[in-house]
């Protein structure tokens, strides 16, 4: 198993320090290595990326600001020359932080610790069913009971959930072909719902996660049918 990590330091210098240690580790392997946090933010939002070696202090966007900017972001060892900074990284929920220089003791043992952290976070989501999707070119992971519905968008789909809107390029058709029968339900030729987020309906319209979405007349009787049954 390794974690996909990128490296982000605006010392070259250092970075070359970090990518000797990164690849000489049989857990880690590098996505890409930035020089500030624009560049770092964009790989982040094309790259399923499961660390960050991150240096606090750089110019115009430092460390925090870039953790600051993200929505999920994930693990992050923070590098820093600067011991004040310590304190802080608990507020960012980093999973360790290194000074420099790096010593490959220290090192060892926040890879350690990240290792652990993943394995944690996997293996409380391993019971949960899941798809992959298509969007924005790139594959992505889809926990089927995050999905309150999905609505036809002209040649595309679209996937509501909680943390946001994933946009696929399918068919209502192909997609109903993927989902489980006894957990989601064709209410009409525009939107799928997941059967244990509705919270009722009517003879038009059906709740799903406080948001009401049309149903089908003929579709009344196996929508009552199907909860009856979850």
């Amino acid at each position: 198993m390794k974690l996909r990590c990128i490296i982000v330091d605006d010392s070259a210098m250092q970075r070359i320090a970090i990518a000797r240690l990164v690849n000489n580790h049989p857990n880690l392997a590098i996505v890409g290595e930035y020089s500030n946090a624009i560049e770092a933010k964009n790989c982040l939002k094309n790259n399923d990326i499961d660390l960050i070696f991150l240096d606090v202090e750089m110019p115009i966007i430092n460390g925090f600001d870039l953790l600051e900017s993200l929505d999920s972001p994930p693990q992050v060892i923070l590098i820093t020359g600067n011991a004040d900074y310590a304190l802080k990284a608990f507020d960012y929920d980093v999973t360790d932080y290194l000074y420099k220089p790096i010593t490959l003791t220290r090192f060892e043992a926040s890879i350690k610790r990240a290792v652990a952290r993943y394995e944690q976070i996997h293996k409380l989501n391993e019971d949960e069913e899941f798809i992959f999707v298509k969007s924005n070119l790139r594959q992505r992971k889809v926990v089927l009971n995050d999905i309150n519905w999905v609505e036809a968008l002209g040649d595309y789909i679209k996937l509501v959930t909680n943390e946001g809107n994933v946009v696929i390029l399918s068919t209502m058709k192909s997609f109903d072909q993927k989902l489980p029968k006894d957990k989601f339900l064709r209410i009409h030729k525009s939107y799928i719902v997941n059967l244990e987020k509705v919270q009722k309906f009517n003879s038009k319209n059906v709740e799903v996660a406080g948001r009401q979405v049309p149903l089908s007349r003929n579709k009344k009787t196996e929508l009552a049918e199907a909860l009856y049954n979850v």
